[in-house]
């Protein structure tokens, strides 16, 4: 397994539904496997197998020699926790170190999940988890308990009070995308908190969400996704329902005339970037951080690429690229200061 050298240990993957150049394709198991080995810049892949397919991705896995350090799926509480207690149980037939969970926003009587319950379903999980040897993590994401990032301290707290530790999977698109959106804000009521100033999106302010969570050591995944502040909607995308996509991906690179709907502004990136190097500089500089991976996760769905014309498993290849020089430029940083 490829490693980066220095005196601490990172590792970086990609997501499996991030192995396609255009949002139609559907290459086979083997196929997406081979593309990231191939590639020569990802470690591990990131994917819980879908049903029915475990023993097409452990052939892949040992045949290419690329292990499913990381997976995740999204659970709705009330009647799902019997899929994330057989997932975890499949993550260690796998190897895998790092099981992503995602809560819905509503349980499965329609009633938004408290607080309490989601301290109570991580806790229950991390039981199981902690026993299979497989690290829980509850993910930062939109359409869940967490897209009101206020809540996330409120868990954490709830959780330390059990004798517990919350830990997170960052995605920093998904706060980085409602910076100067009114109109995305609202959703949670996460308005409100933000013209407070009692939620801080931007992550260049000492006080912004996303710092805390890292600087609080809270941090133990990450999915590496691109996005600027008020990010377009994605317009060549649509939901069954007719809707846009609500625009959580920005290219990483500059695209082709033509392969996408809006024009493309290097600099708007930085907010995203400067979230990544934050998270990066922590990982160096900390012997305590329990960050283990980051997981490439640019993708082909409604909200994020769905009808891009340019390559997006390309832009994971330089996305992954950028992160390595980013990771190597924190651990020199971090020796000079030793």
């Amino acid at each position: 397994m490829r490693t980066t050298a220095g005196r601490r240990s990172l590792l970086f993957g990609i997501t499996g539904t991030g192995v396609v150049h255009r949002p139609e394709d559907s290459p086979d198991v083997d196929t997406r496997f081979a593309m990231v080995r191939d590639a020569g810049v990802f470690d591990y892949y990131d994917r819980t197998p879908p049903t029915g397919e475990l023993d097409a991705y452990r052939r892949a896995s040992d045949k290419y020699g690329l292990p499913i350090l990381a997976g995740g799926f999204f659970y709705t509480l009330g009647r799902d926790e019997p899929l994330l207690e057989w997932h975890l149980r499949i993550a260690r037939e796998l190897g895998t170190r790092v099981q992503n969970v995602q809560l819905m926003t509503l349980d499965a009587s329609g009633l938004q999940i408290s607080d309490e319950a989601v301290a109570t379903a991580y806790l229950d999980a991390c039981e199981i988890g902690d026993r299979l040897g497989v690290a829980v993590c509850l993910e930062v994401h939109v359409n869940m308990w967490s897209e009101h990032f206020g809540r996330v301290q409120a868990v954490a707290d709830r959780v330390a009070r059990s004798g517990g530790r919350l830990r997170l999977t960052l995605d920093a698109s998904h706060v980085v995308f409602k910076i100067d959106n009114p109109a995305e804000q609202e959703v949670q009521g996460l308005r409100a908190d933000v013209e407070s100033g009692k939620v801080v999106l931007d992550p260049f302010s000492p006080a912004s969400v996303s710092r805390a969570w890292i600087e609080a050591g809270l941090v133990a995944h990450a999915h590496a996704r691109p996005a600027v502040p008020k990010n377009p909607p994605n317009v060549w995308g649509r939901h069954p329902d007719g809707k846009t996509g609500r625009g959580i991906q920005y290219p990483f690179r500059e695209p082709a005339p033509g392969t996408w709907h809006t024009p493309w502004r290097e600099e708007l990136l930085e907010p995203w970037k400067e979230v990544m190097r934050q998270l990066l500089a922590h990982h160096a500089s900390n012997p305590q951080s329990p960050l283990q991976m980051i997981s490439t996760e640019i993708i082909p769905f409604a909200d994020y690429g769905a009808g891009a014309r340019y390559s997006l498993f390309d832009d994971s290849i330089a996305l992954a690229t950028w992160l390595r020089a980013e990771w190597a430029a924190a651990q020199a940083m971090n020796d000079k200061t030793l």
